[in-house]
């Protein structure tokens, strides 16, 4: 039996990322008591891959994923509840990154400015992606 390999006719491997880079909010974070009574700084970084078989249709946003409305959403997450850990924070916000269709994969770094005196920064790094 002869076995017929088919021509890829796709010149390009294709990778598309959205990027939110050093967003820093005010929010309720952390187990300590004085964590709860005030808000800290902490900085945003979120990659997010999508589909790359979805070609951008300026006709059609759903072909697209709107940072802005990522970062609404992520405000308006933060202002509503208090979170004990920054993994939590970041669980609720894959929640909402990956229940959306395009979204194959996210990472997500957030740092406490804050917390820790003698560091620019404290925190966590988590990547997830759909199967």
């Amino acid at each position: 039996m002869k076995i017929i390999k088919f021509k890829n006719t796709s010149k390009y491997k294709y990778k598309r990322k959205i990027l939110i880079k050093d967003l820093i909010l005010k929010i309720y974070v952390g187990i300590h008591d004085f964590e709860m009574k005030k808000k800290q700084r902490v900085k945003f970084n979120i990659e997010i891959s999508t589909d790359p078989n979805l070609k951008p249709n300026n006709k059609n946003l759903s072909s697209i994923l709107n940072y802005e409305e990522i970062i609404n959403e992520i405000k308006t997450l933060v202002e509503k509840f208090h979170h004990k850990l920054l993994e939590d924070l970041a669980e609720n916000i894959f929640e909402i990154l990956l229940k959306k269709a395009i979204v194959k994969k996210a990472i997500i770094r957030l740092e406490k400015l804050d917390i820790i005196k003698n560091t620019d920064s404290v925190g966590i790094e988590i990547e997830k992606s759909k199967f």
